[in-house]
């Protein structure tokens, strides 16, 4: 039988920081507030497009792997956030990375777009059509905050994670997974502008993000719970079975209230919120190149994931890790850093909010 193995990480975490203490400057908030409700700290916001994010966290990956570009087959970007819709965004990607080989394309479910790709991408090598792929998470969500709402604004952070999955002929990779979407959950969570609509000819868009989070809770544990079981089940094993927990990173109050329903001690969680906020997509592959650097994932474990977006979208896996944990090979690739603050990269979202942020520029003020 065919396995899909995971061989290659890389991430790319913007280095502009927007603190707690930083969003207080412009919003009606403070640290404890902002920490006490979700577990956030702090979070990245990119100066360039998801595309390039997702370019590097890639080029990262291939070279963990030891794989060429030229060598893969499929090239699958999982995001809420494409600079453009059409051509995808998986094609820059593929053309940035010389990927002369490989077929590309985007995948949205919202926040379990990675999830979503790395079930079909498994699949893909499992049934023989492909050899090897990429799974890309990349979200530049920092563009759809209105900072006039204060529950919301400070929730989301940017980002990319990038895995390589390989054939194998041992057990290893996604060996198990659910995918779900909870009935009739649509509306708590969307942003009812992103896309194509006749606001974008009349010049009357306003990008608003709609978010019930006492909906999004109840559906959110409940969702991923179900398909958590639904793997654990399929796969004839118990919570205690499992090593290692990696979730997506979207509130510090539904990680642990997810641990305490499946009885999972919070040691055993791979918690990255407090450093990158709720990255969408690119979450799980985050918090599980942390986890990979901080030398948590060991050969042979089983780790689960769960995850839930938009929709609601909901999924669960479980993952039997290979042989190794060390990269074959760093990559050298970067990309230019942003000169000036993160108030001065944000400066034309904050005007576009009706923000007054002119106080704390250090570039072109006046």
């Amino acid at each position: 039988m065919r396995y899909a193995q995971i061989t290659g990480w890389g991430k790319y975490a913007p280095p502009l920081l927007m603190t707690n203490d930083d969003m207080a400057k412009i919003v009606d908030t403070s640290d404890e507030w902002i920490f006490s409700r979700s577990g956030i700290r702090q979070r990245h916001y990119s100066h360039v497009s998801t595309g390039e994010m997702a370019w590097l966290s890639a080029e990262r990956a291939l070279a963990t792997a030891g794989v060429d570009a030229d060598d893969i087959d499929l090239i699958i970007l999982g995001s809420t956030t494409p600079e453009e819709i059409c051509p995808n965004t998986a094609s820059y990607i593929k053309n940035k990375l010389g990927a002369k080989n490989a077929a590309a394309f985007d995948l949205n479910s919202a926040c379990t777009s990675w999830f979503y790709a790395l079930n079909t991408a498994t699949d893909m090598i499992k049934a023989g059509s492909i050899n090897k792929a990429l799974v890309i998470g990349s979200e530049r969500i920092s563009l759809a905050m209105d900072w006039k709402k204060r529950e919301s604004c400070f929730l989301f952070g940017d980002g990319a994670g990038s895995v390589v999955i390989e054939a194998a002929e041992e057990e290893s990779g996604l060996i198990t997974a659910k995918m779900s979407c909870v009935p009739d959950s649509r509306e708590c969570l969307r942003l009812p502008t992103w896309g194509m609509s006749p606001a974008h000819l009349t010049g009357d868009m306003y990008i608003s993000l709609d978010f019930d989070g006492a909906e999004i809770f109840k559906s959110a544990v409940k969702g991923m719970s179900d398909a958590i079981n639904d793997v654990l089940e399929k796969q004839g094993i118990t919570a205690a079975d499992i090593d290692l927990f990696i979730p997506h990173q979207a509130n510090m109050r539904i990680i642990q209230s997810l641990a305490k329903r499946l009885d999972f001690p919070m040691e055993k969680v791979v918690v990255a919120i407090d450093k990158y906020a709720n990255t969408s997509a690119a979450s799980i592959p985050l918090a599980l190149c942390d986890a990979l650097e901080d030398g948590r994932v060991k050969p042979g474990m089983t780790i689960l994931t769960a995850t839930f977006g938009a929709g609601l979208s909901c999924g669960a896996g479980i993952i039997k890790w290979g042989d190794r944990v060390e990269p074959v090979a760093i990559s050298d690739k970067s990309i230019p850093e942003f000169d000036g603050t993160v108030f001065d990269l944000m400066k034309d979202s904050f005007t576009h909010y009706g923000v007054d942020a002119s106080h704390l520029l250090t570039k072109g003020k006046g």
